[in-house]
Formats: C-alpha cells, structure tokens, sequence
C-alpha cells in the first residue's frame, strides 16, 4: 500500500529542491523511500541508487567528504535521483546537503528521510533556504489504516456516503469497529497490521520504550525519569493547556528543562502544540498552548488505558484528540489554533484557513451541545463559521462531516 504522500514525493522528484522525508520513528519514512526508488526504476526509467546510512560503511565514507557521494552514483549522463535514509546519522548533514545542492544538483537529485533532530535547527533553516522542501509523514490517517489492514471497500462506501447525501449504509457497526480501533491502537504501521489486539498493545509498549528511548539517547536527555513522567503527564492531559510553571512544580524540574522536553517530543512528532487564536490582546489569551498527541495509540500506551470507548471516562478527551489530527491530516499545523478568553469561554479549534476561516467545538455527544455557550465566540467572530463535531450518534452523517482526505486509489 502507497501512503497518501506519495503522490506528493513522485511530483516533487522533478524539482530541482532536495525532498527530505521526516516524521516519529517507526511510521514508514524507508518504506517510502523503497517505494520511490521501485517507482523510478520501474515506471520513470530513471537512473537511481539508494543508500541506508546504518550501514556503517557507507556512513564512514560520506562523513569523510560528501563529494564520495559521486562515487556511488552509476556510470550515466542522466540526472541521477539519490535516495539517503537516516540522513541525520552524517556528521555534519547541513553542510552535506548544501555543498551537494551548490555544486552537483545538476547531476544529482537527492531524497532523504530521517528524523527530525536536526531539520529545526536555525543552521539547517538558514543554510538550506531555497534548495530543500520538507515533508512531514505522521502515522497513518484512518483511510491509510484501512487500506493498510486490506479493507478497501470500506474506503470506497465512505466516499459514497460522502459524494451522496441521501445514501444509507449497512456497514454501520463494521464501520464503527474499524473507527473505535483506530481512536484505541492509533496509526503506526506495525500496530495497524497486527490483527491482535493484545500485540497491537505489545507492539506500541515497544514503540514508547524502545524506539522513543532513542529519541531520548541521541537527544542527551539527562534525566529520563523525568522525561517520561513529562510525557505520561501531557498524554494524560491532552487538550489541555500547558502551564511550564505548573510542569515544573510537579517534576521538580526547572522551567527550562521542561521547556526543552517538551521542545525534544515536538521534534520527534509524539505531540504537537496549539497556539491561541486571538485579536484582542486584554481579552483573549494570547501565550500557553494546548498539547495534543500525534497518534491515540501511543497516548493511551502511555496511560495504560486501552479500555473500549463506552467504559472510557477520557472518551471526550480522546475523541478531541482524534478530531485534532484528523485536522493535521487535512491541515497545515500553523492553521489550527484554539480559542479561549480570561473567562473561560472557549472554542476547541480555530482554522485560519485561506479560502474560509472556521471554528469546530468538539463534543462525544451530541446531546453535550449548548448552542448558547458560544454566542461570545459567534458575536466577536462573526466571519468564523463554527461547526460542532460529534462522534455520538454514529451514523452515515459522521463521515459526512468529519475532516476527511479522500484517500487516492
């Protein structure tokens, strides 16, 4: 199965910028990059090389000079796409890719994937300006799910419901399985196509303690206790506002040190952080974001909590959690905000979006709406468009209705 983004990758391989693939471990960056690499072979006819830098090798003789990148390349006058996984293992990555770009992208093409340790640093932003265009790949969306786990006919009576209004469905309760293990176990690869839900859970306790622990040891993370208690704390509070004051009260921690955590788990993608949407400064807050996690199998992971959703007392928290990124999957980050006044009124998600800015409030049920609670929000804002998002009752209305990427056939 090709992700949704490949179809944005294969267009981008005809510009002069280097792509560069990023995302959390363990959400299928390499799987990609071999998918573009048998797609340039097969269907562009392109000549082409892949290069894994855990191989220890091959890492050596790039650290030694990028220019020893030349000397892999095939015997060929044709441009040549390169395709370097864990890119972030070289030594000086930016001044790799810089002195690629500047002296040899006529004859070369390169696509790296790798984590993200690196891509926000102000000396990769600045060097690189102009020559790179960075992808985000996150776990999968819930149409990558169920094409990934071999149900795609129910991708194909989603968009029916979605294409016609009046259309029924008797897929209902099929349906709603798929969803509620898609809000309990989330969307990494290994996790989606394992069919058990006892190795859905081992696989994601593998995830949290194994690969994160490496995001911890190539970060220099000193104190892992408090790391991961940090984690658990902000998984447990998704949709909530972070106080670094109050996080490091509780951790014993300075304020710095939690703002540097949290900063580490940004650029590993395990949470994002939402700012506040305002345009009156007195009123209105304008500083702590809300934090939420980029995939539900690894919050609930990090909770302990894999219960079904009717026994959840977190279900409307989770449910929030899950519209968010159903948002990310749609939406570019910096678009979402949230609202919220000194008073506590408060708006879940505010979309600047170019053609028509939009609020949602999301709510488990849809008897939990009181219209009234948001004339304030209506009054101020009347150009916003609010919609109510609600996962109960679930029916055909549902997928009309949620934010939905039409997944590509």
């Amino acid at each position: 199965m090709r992700r949704n983004m490949f179809e944005q990758l294969r267009l981008h391989l005809d510009k002069n910028e280097f792509t560069i693939l990023t995302g959390a471990r363990q959400t299928g960056k390499s799987t990609l990059l071999r998918q573009l690499e048998e797609h340039c072979k097969n269907e562009r006819k392109q000549p082409c090389i892949f290069l894994n830098l855990e191989n220890k090798a091959i890492l050596s003789e790039l650290d030694k000079s990028p220019l020893n990148l030349l000397n892999f390349l095939p015997l060929t006058t044709e441009k040549t796409i390169v395709f370097i996984d864990e890119v972030q293992y070289l030594q000086y990555p930016t001044n790799f890719l810089k002195l690629l770009y500047d002296e040899h992208s006529a004859r070369i093409k390169l696509v790296v994937s790798g984590s993200s340790a690196f891509y926000l640093d102000e000396k990769f932003k600045d060097s690189l300006a102009g020559r790179k265009r960075i992808f985000r790949l996150l776990t999968c969306s819930f149409d990558e799910v169920l094409r990934l786990s071999g149900k795609e006919e129910l991708t194909t009576e989603i968009d029916r419901l979605r294409i016609d209004l009046q259309a029924k469905t008797q897929y209902t309760e099929y349906l709603w399985r798929e969803w509620e293990t898609y809000m309990l176990y989330g969307g990494y690869p290994a996790v989606v196509t394992e069919p058990d839900r006892r190795e859905k859970s081992a696989l994601l306790r593998e995830i949290r303690d194994s690969y994160i622990k490496r995001d911890i040891l190539e970060a220099g993370v000193q104190n892992e206790t408090a790391f991961y208690q940090l984690f658990r704390i902000l998984a447990d509070q998704t949709g909530g506002i972070v106080n670094m004051n109050e996080l490091s009260t509780t951790l014993r921690i300075k304020n710095e040190t939690v703002e540097n955590y949290i900063a580490l788990l940004q650029k590993c993608f395990h949470i994002a952080l939402l700012r506040p949407f305002f345009r009156n400064f007195r009123k209105e807050l304008t500083k702590m974001p809300k934090v939420y996690m980029l995939d539900t199998g690894l919050r609930n992971c990090l909770i302990n909590n894999f219960q079904p959703l009717a026994t959840r007392t977190d279900k409307g928290d989770l449910w929030e959690n899950v519209y968010f990124r159903l948002l990310a999957d749609k939406y570019d980050m910096d678009e979402i905000n949230y609202w919220r006044t000194a008073d506590q009124n408060e708006v879940d998600f505010v979309l600047q979006y170019e053609k028509q800015p939009f609020a949602v409030e999301v709510k488990y049920a849809e008897t939990a709406i009181k219209p009234s609670k948001y004339k304030k929000f209506e009054n101020i804002y009347p150009d916003i468009l609010l919609h109510f998002a609600c996962i109960e009752p679930f029916n055909e209305d549902f997928f009309r209705k949620i934010p939905y990427v039409t997944p590509q056939h």
